[in-house]
């Protein structure tokens, strides 16, 4: 089973504004190493916190509307929303405990 969804815009309001948990959102692309490198590390993420944080992914070459709605100009960018609203930012590769260090952040205590 897949971890992460992919998110186009038909699907971005539902999936990741009306959320009611926070959301990691990818935007990243087929020719980017560096997005690929960080793929394996958001799948473990989707994987281990499943029901309490969603992870989502937008090709950006697929949906440059989205990608220019956040200011997205490098890949990969980490967007973190809660509440509908975008919390925090990465860009680059950054390591699972900075990810989750940020998803912290966000979540309520269970």
């Amino acid at each position: 089973m897949k971890q992460t969804i992919e998110i186009n815009e038909a699907n971005f309001e539902s999936e990741v504004l009306q959320s009611s948990q926070p959301v990691l959102v990818d935007f990243w692309a087929e020719w980017c190493g560096p997005c690929k490198m960080l793929a394996p590390v958001l799948d473990e993420i989707g994987a281990e916190q499943a029901g309490r944080v969603k992870v989502a992914k937008v090709n950006v070459d697929s949906n440059p509307t989205l990608a220019a709605r956040f200011g997205v100009q490098s890949i990969p960018t980490l967007l973190y929303f809660a509440g509908g609203e975008v919390k925090d930012k990465t860009i680059g590769v950054i390591g699972k405990r900075a990810i989750l260090s940020k998803l912290e952040k966000l979540t309520v205590p269970v």
